[in-house]
């Protein structure tokens, strides 16, 4: 029997041909760039019945986990009562100060409440909502050592949290400082015990919270550089959860929630020195 091997290579041709393009077709289906906002809309997270909350784990008094294995703080009373006033449970996702805004991009957080400050670049990876609390770079040292000036620290060590806004202004701003860098804040607060640096910066308001609990060190540069603010913050066009966001700060403005919020969970943990005017936003706006 003659093969006609151009009948077969036709034949071959012809399906591979039908295979590409049925696999084209598939493959031309439109992407909806929108369908990870919307599973963090306000009618998802309602359908869901969940709201999912990015917040620190081991930042007293902020986001932390009590010895009775209870997640408290002034985040964290913020995030149950949005839940509350959208209708819906809380569950909170445990963050580090580096991975906040991935948590948001991989969609395993609807919002990030973790002592979020607000900073042009961050401005350009997430949406930030109305501020609830105002923030300034603060210095902590051993009273033994005291640094009260940023000059002191020029040619020495200098402890932060990888992703704050304490590292990004001192690798900006004051390049003659060596910073040592960690993940957490219980690696960098262990770290300044172990006197593996001069100083720590961070955010000097819960700065003045752990000097409380730490007698043998103060806060010795109270404000260093511009005052922030810390905001809410939802993934890059999320605009339904954006708009809620900004309407619940108000309303919880107007209503004094945060001035309530800050003698509950800060008031304790603060040295005298600190007032609610001192964090908390001017209230009744």
């Amino acid at each position: 029997m003659t093969i006609n091997w151009k009948k077969i290579v036709k034949a071959a041709l012809t399906v591979a041909s039908i295979a590409a393009l049925t696999l084209s077709v598939v493959n031309l289906k439109p992407t909806n760039v929108n369908a990870a906002d919307k599973d963090s809309s306000v009618a998802a997270i309602k359908k869901r019945g969940v709201l999912r909350v990015a917040t620190f784990g081991d930042l007293p008094p902020y986001g932390w986990v009590n010895k009775d294995g209870k997640r408290v703080g002034y985040d964290v009373a913020l995030a149950r009562q949005m839940a509350k006033d959208m209708g819906v449970k809380v569950k909170f996702v445990q963050v580090n100060a580096n991975n906040r805004v991935d948590t948001l991009n991989s969609n395993k957080a609807d919002i990030v409440l973790a002592n979020f400050t607000e900073t042009p670049e961050r401005k350009q990876a997430v949406d930030f909502a109305k501020p609830y609390m105002k923030v300034s770079v603060g210095v902590v040292s051993p009273k033994s050592k005291k640094i009260t000036k940023v000059s002191q620290l020029k040619g020495k060590k200098l402890i932060v949290t990888k992703g704050t806004t304490a590292e990004n202004y001192f690798t900006s701003k004051q390049k003659g400082v060596s910073l040592l860098k960690f993940d957490s804040k219980t690696q960098q607060f262990n770290a300044l015990k172990n006197g593996r640096a001069a100083a720590l910066a961070d955010d000097n308001s819960y700065l003045y919270a752990w000097v409380k609990k730490n007698p043998k060190y103060t806060v010795g540069i109270k404000s260093v550089g511009p005052h922030q603010y810390i905001a809410p913050a939802v993934k890059k066009g999320n605009s339904s959860l954006l708009n809620w966001t900004n309407k619940e700060i108000s309303k919880l403005n107007k209503q004094g929630f945060f001035t309530k919020d800050f003698n509950q969970e800060l008031k304790p943990y603060f040295g005298s020195e600190v007032k609610p005017s001192d964090i908390v936003l001017k209230q009744g706006k």
